[in-house]
């Protein structure tokens, strides 16, 4: 792509296509957010219980162009004001990226200006640290980002060296991601589609300690690349799963179950005040005790990741970052140990192009360009 000098408060704008959410935005310097589009795609893969991968490269393909303009009028600008386009590159679904890719491909191209490829995770990190820095709050090296989302649960160990940002991988699951055991277990409970949303804000009516489960304690295996001698903290959310699907089978909750999912389908667009008289109290005390457990493991594996690392503070980002309790025990346990925690405001809890802009600026500033050849990776690592 053609090579520019960076200037100062250089105008960036960003798309995200990596899974379901066709998204743009234009950001100032990595800190004004001057447009922020998303269009969802939650409906069309609501009926399906998760993302359809070919219906979502055929949404994007759909949308992107309209959203892209909407973003660059949104922020009262041409798009030859731009100084640059920055993209997703990964990871994610393969053929959503490709649109994403392709689209900024040729727009830079045609306007001449460099293009930016972004990890997926990186843009979830720089989230919060661009709202931090919209409120002047400056952040001392070395941060532990825990990335925790339906695809993800990272622990970085992120350090900035003059004007970049280095990641370390300092922890992971090493099954289910918790945003997917939260949508699994949504679903299994009848429940809609996206189920994290649903298991929020049902949990508050559910006593958390009327059941109990175990966190899980993941112990060094000859057959993970890393062990906990080296830094590593380990999650795991399938265990939970499955100890919540025996909960239902122990106690004939099957037909319950049944009946709310058919009652949902027949409300086009439920709200919690549909949902709440469809669970009795078991299932709400079920809801209750799986997000605790959920919760209180994501907690301990920070919290200690931190200690072990010397981490000045803990940045929280991705989907789950949205969910209320852990924003609130996140932010209590914090107080006890003399560390801050942070989160992203709602809107960019989830994905979004923000973050993709915003972690494009250093990039921008040192003359990181993608080639010409740039790929979607699926499969793209952080650190």
């Amino acid at each position: 792509m053609a090579a520019q000098q960076p200037q100062p408060g250089g105008l960036i704008l960003g798309i995200e296509t990596s899974c379901d959410e066709t998204a743009a935005s234009v950001v100032r310097a990595g800190c004004d957010l001057l447009s922020n589009v998303v269009a969802s795609q939650m409906e069309t893969h609501a009926a399906f219980g998760g993302v359809v991968p070919e219906l979502a490269s055929r949404e994007h393909l759909r949308r992107i162009v309209p959203v892209v303009r909407r973003a660059v009028a949104d922020a009262g600008l041409t798009l030859a004001d731009l100084d640059a386009v920055a993209v997703t590159e990964g990871p994610g679904l393969a053929g959503a990226l490709l649109v994403g890719i392709s689209y900024a491909k040729s727009l830079a191209y045609a306007l001449g200006k460099p293009l930016i490829a972004v990890n997926h995770l990186e843009g979830h990190i720089h989230a919060v640290l661009m709202e931090l820095r919209q409120q002047h709050t400056h952040v001392e090296s070395p941060v532990l980002a825990l990335v925790v989302s339906g695809g993800h649960t990272h622990l970085y160990l992120a350090r900035e060296e003059r004007g970049t940002w280095r990641y370390r991988n300092v922890g992971r699951t090493v099954d289910d991601a918790a945003g997917e055991a939260f949508d699994k277990v949504a679903k299994l409970l009848g429940l809609g589609y996206p189920g994290g949303p649903w298991l929020d804000a049902l949990a508050p009516h559910g006593n958390p300690r009327a059941i109990h489960f175990a966190t899980a304690q993941i112990k060094s295996k000859p057959h993970l690349p890393q062990t906990e001698d080296d830094g590593t903290q380990f999650f795991s959310f399938s265990g939970l799963k499955t100890a919540v699907l025996r909960h239902v089978e122990q106690h004939n909750m099957r037909p319950s179950i049944a009946t709310r999912r058919h009652a949902l389908e027949a409300i086009p667009h439920p709200t919690v005040t549909d949902i709440l008289p469809l669970c009795d109290h078991p299932t709400l005390d079920l809801i209750a005790g799986f997000q605790h457990t959920v919760v209180e493991s994501l907690m301990r594996g920070a919290f200690a990741a931190a200690a072990r690392h010397n981490a000045r503070a803990i940045l929280v980002s991705g989907g789950v970052a949205a969910n209320r309790e852990l924003r609130a025990r996140f932010t209590a346990e914090a107080a006890t140990r003399a560390i801050t925690v942070s989160f992203p405001s709602a809107a960019l809890a989830t994905d979004n192009a923000a973050m993709i802009a915003a972690a494009a600026w250093p990039k921008f500033l040192s003359g990181t360009h993608a080639a010409d050849d740039l790929q979607a990776t699926a499969q793209l690592r952080l650190g």
